[in-house]
This record gives C-alpha cells, sequence and structure tokens, in this order.
C-alpha cells in the first residue's frame, strides 16, 4: 500500500527526542521556547507561542478577542470543522462564507455581504498551503469600521474586525513575498502528524497585531492562558526557591511538550528541503496528468502567491460525486491510499442540525463532490509517483 500522508521520522529526530528524554526535562520547557524563537525568526515576526494544536491556538485567540455569544464569527464553509468548532464553544455564530472555484479558498468578494454590526472576527483558511487574499480581506474589514461595536479593551484598541489566519496548511507558504504567519493579526499552525511539519501533535500562534499591541507582552500572556492562567511555568517555578505562583486567570491546558518541540526542531531546520521535496512531486502530477482533459490540476503558484504544497486538490471534471467516491474505491482496491479535503462543514450533521443547508454555498459544494486528494509525502519516490498516476488515470477511464 502506498500510504497517503506518512510523517518524515528518521534517525535526526530520533537522536533529538532522545536527547530530550534524557535531558529530565520533557514538558514546556527549554526546547519549546527555543522553537517559539524559531518559528517566529522564520515568518518574520515579533514573537509564536506553541501549543497542542492549532485549533487551541484558535480558540486561545478568540476567547482573548472576547468573543461571547450573540457575536458572529465568519468563516468559510469549505474547511477542516476545527474551524468552525472553536466559534461554537465560544457560544457564538459561525457566518459561512462560499469559497472560489480554482483555490478553494475564502471567496473575499462574499465578505460585504456577510458582516453585520455583530461580526467580531474573520477566519480565512489557507486551504491545501495556498495563502488566502488577506490584502482585499483587510481592505474590506477597513471599509466596514463604522459598522464595528466593541465590546472589550482589545475591540477597542483595535477598533475593527480581527482577522485571524486558519493557517494549518500553510506554514512555508508565501504572498507577495511575506511568509504565513505576518499576513494576518494573527495566526495559527499546526504540526499535526500528517502536515508538512511535525511534531505529531502541536501548533503555533503568530503574533502580527498593530503596533498599538505588544506583541512579545502578548505571548508572555498567552503563555500563562495556556497553562491554566498560572503566572508561572514549570520552567520557571524550578528555579531555587521559586516555586511559588498564582493564576491570574480561569485558563486553559493546551500547552506544547519539549518531546513534541525536538521534532520540531529537526524539521523546522530542513524544512525548505521539505518544501522543495512537496514541490516537485506536484510538478510531477502536473504534468502527468494536465495531458487528460478530465484533471481539474490545483493552483499552487500565482503571480503574488506560493503554496506550501500541503494538499494535492485534485478535480475531476464533469464527475458525479457517486463516481468520485468508486473512482476512490478502485484506486484503494489498487493499493494506493488517497483522500478528499473535505466534506464541507455545513454539511457535517451536527451543523446541518443548527439549520445550515450545504446547498446554500453552491461552490463549496460543487467542488467537494469531485475532489480527491492524492498522497504527498517527503518520501514518496518516482516509481510510487508513477504508480499513483497510472491507478487513478485507470479508474477515471473505468468510471467516467
Amino acid at each position: 500500500m502506498i500510504p497517503f500522508s506518512p510523517p518524515r521520522i528518521d534517525q535526526k529526530i530520533i537522536d533529538e527526542v532522545v536527547d530530550t528524554l534524557k535531558s529530565g526535562w520533557i514538558t514546556t520547557g527549554p526546547k519549546t521556547s527555543l522553537f517559539e524563537e524559531r518559528i517566529a525568526a522564520y515568518c518574520g515576526i515579533e514573537s509564536a507561542i506553541c501549543l497542542n494544536s492549532a485549533t487551541a491556538g484558535m480558540h486561545l485567540a478568540l476567547h482573548w478577542w472576547g468573543v461571547k455569544p450573540g457575536d458572529e464569527v465568519i468563516v468559510p464553509a469549505y474547511t477542516y470543522c476545527a474551524t468552525a468548532n472553536i466559534v461554537q464553544h465560544l457560544g457564538a455564530k459561525v457566518v459561512f462564507c462560499d469559497v472560489n472555484e480554482d483555490d478553494f479558498n475564502l471567496n473575499a468578494d462574499l465578505l460585504s455581504e456577510l458582516i453585520t454590526k455583530k461580526t467580531k472576527a474573520i477566519i480565512p483558511v489557507d486551504i491545501s498551503g495556498l495563502p488566502a487574499d488577506y490584502d482585499t480581506i483587510y481592505r474590506i474589514i477597513e471599509s466596514k469600521k463604522d459598522l464595528f461595536l466593541a465590546d472589550t479593551e482589545e475591540q477597542k484598541k483595535l477598533g475593527r474586525i480581527l482577522l485571524l489566519s486558519d493557517a494549518a496548511h500553510s506554514i512555508g507558504a508565501q504572498s507577495k513575498g511575506r511568509r504565513t504567519g505576518k499576513l494576518a493579526d494573527l495566526s495559527s499552525f499546526s504540526f499535526h502528524a500528517v502536515k508538512n511539519l511535525t511534531t505529531a501533535e502541536g501548533g503555533a500562534l503568530c503574533f502580527n497585531l498593530p503596533s498599538s499591541f505588544d506583541n512579545q507582552e502578548l505571548r508572555k500572556y498567552f503563555k500563562t492562558k495556556s497553562l491554566h492562567g498560572q503566572s508561572k511555568d514549570a520552567l520557571s517555578k524550578m528555579k531555587a526557591g521559586a516555586w511559588q505562583y498564582d493564576v491570574i486567570e480561569a485558563g486553559f491546558k493546551c500547552n506544547m511538550t519539549d518531546i513534541n518541540a525536538s521534532i520540531g526542531l529537526v524539521e523546522l531546520e530542513r524544512y525548505e528541503d521539505t518544501l522543495a521535496k512537496r514541490k516537485a512531486i506536484f510538478e510531477f502530477y502536473n504534468e502527468t496528468l494536465s495531458s487528460h482533459d478530465w484533471a481539474i490540476t490545483p493552483i499552487s503558484k500565482d503571480e503574488q502567491r506560493e503554496s506550501s504544497y500541503h494538499l494535492y486538490l485534485l478535480r475531476i471534471k464533469n464527475c458525479s460525486e457517486e463516481q468520485r467516491n468508486r473512482i476512490i474505491q478502485i484506486v484503494s482496491e489498487n493499493q494506493v491510499a488517497v483522500n478528499v479535503h473535505y466534506l464541507p462543514v455545513p454539511g457535517m450533521t451536527h451543523y446541518k442540525e443548527l439549520g445550515y443547508k450545504l446547498e446554500d454555498y453552491p461552490i463549496a459544494h460543487s467542488n467537494y463532490k469531485n475532489e480527491i486528494s492524492l498522497p504527498v509525502f517527503y518520501d514518496l519516490n518516482t516509481e510510487q509517483m508513477e504508480t499513483i498516476v497510472k491507478v487513478l488515470i485507470d479508474a477515471v477511464h473505468e468510471v467516467i
């Protein structure tokens, strides 16, 4: 079986993890702090905090921002459920926005009609690793400043809707020469096992708020917020005579450990090599499939943006959902693992029961019905790629 996206675990990672285990410091400690510094430097921002997931990063951000029942948060209909779930957790209303047909990203042209006096945040998703149109979204946010009703000191200071990037797929991607992490007010990366850069489980929240905010101080505050509101983390308390601490708020528990960070340090050090390999896989698929008129290959680079090459979102032209599922079945029977990213959130049971309808988001629905994600991972070799493409082409010709 050719797998879909196994992590890259080699001797370098094993040695770094063993070093952490032998150090006696396995929870949040020096390696986590070092990883945070290096992520911030890589993204070209002042500060970042490592957490146990991208979801935790976005949840902390919205909680800090003061999102509450009665508020609205706009998210794309085409995304993983986490983007919407965090809004639900805070009791606010999820407002779905349809997406672009060509790149699967939030359709910024639809935002103006969705923004109301209740809108507190917009969460674009860099689907598959291609950055959303942040410049246009910022312009729309600025044009709607008169509608914004600030309820907290943070909201008054910013004076507009918060732009929070779900950058779970896109570390290393670029837009107009700036890396993700520096494209929105706050950005949340995922380092889950299937991501380009993994820590097994993990994520990072990047701070890029305007100069009226102290991004370094915010990092310290979020650190506290991620550790039950404790005024000191475990490393600080281990210093001689420094056991005493306070709890300044009822915080959360979502910190990253040094075990996770040790994997991330190795992965980040060689990340440009990872991106180059993933790009080569995309180019192979594009070159091999472009001669077939049924293949709609994904956008991974244009004049302004370049993807992190996370997911290869292939679409099969004029293909029904039933036909797509049959193609996947045949491909799987031939020992190739493929996937679908994603069933749009309004089509999931929980959200349907809340009254959302998938048919209200026609582009998201249409893109989903004929999408197949092909394997992309560092150790994928040419022979395997050739097998994947052959099996796929044979399956499409059998079904369509």
